[in-house]
């Protein structure tokens, strides 16, 4: 089966991990807190898969002009929505979001640094908000509402969208960096 592809554009050498080394695993999640943490945790592994083994200058490329979209923006991006959804919406924080310093939605995309300090700093506080996140879906009913009468489980399932949604930006913005192909 090696060669079929061959010269195809197409097998494991251009992909983010072979099947087997793939740290997403969904096949053993039972009931529905599970199943959905679950499947966010492996949308969030996705997106860090795909920025996986980039220089700082190829997470803040904008790969698609005129597009301000960058890799890593979309993780400044992610922080934010972690931070608003499961923070404000759900536990009334009146707080800064990240990555908002006038409040404004484009900034999480138009001030990506491409600098080692800044890339440690963006990856560092998407990862607190995702644990922040966790904790609370961890302690939490599924049923409790947040503002706008939202329920908890319709946070998750919105966060899995916006993920999906973003990782497929991400598999384009990573294609036309160094070829990598989605998973």
């Amino acid at each position: 089966m090696g060669d079929q592809w061959a010269g195809q554009g197409f097998g494991w050498q251009n992909m983010f991990v072979a099947p087997e080394e793939d740290p997403r695993d969904e096949s053993s999640l039972y009931g529905e807190r599970e199943v959905l943490a679950g499947y966010l945790r492996a949308q969030r592994q996705t997106l860090e898969l795909k920025c996986g083994g980039l220089t700082p200058e190829q997470l803040a490329l904008r790969s698609v002009p005129p597009s301000e979209l960058s890799l890593l923006g979309l993780v400044r991006h992610m922080a934010a929505v972690e931070h608003s959804w499961f923070q404000r919406v759900m536990q009334g924080d009146e707080g800064p979001r990240p990555f908002r310093p006038n409040g404004r939605h484009s900034e999480e995309f138009s001030f990506a640094v491409p600098a080692d300090d800044d890339v440690e700093a963006v990856f560092g506080e998407w990862r607190r908000q995702c644990e922040a996140a966790d904790a609370f879906i961890g302690r939490t009913d599924l049923d409790v509402r947040g503002q706008g009468d939202v329920e908890l489980r319709e946070v998750i399932v919105h966060m899995i969208e916006e993920y999906a949604r973003h990782n497929g930006h991400a598999d384009l913005l990573r294609e036309c960096i160094d070829g990598r192909r989605g998973q």
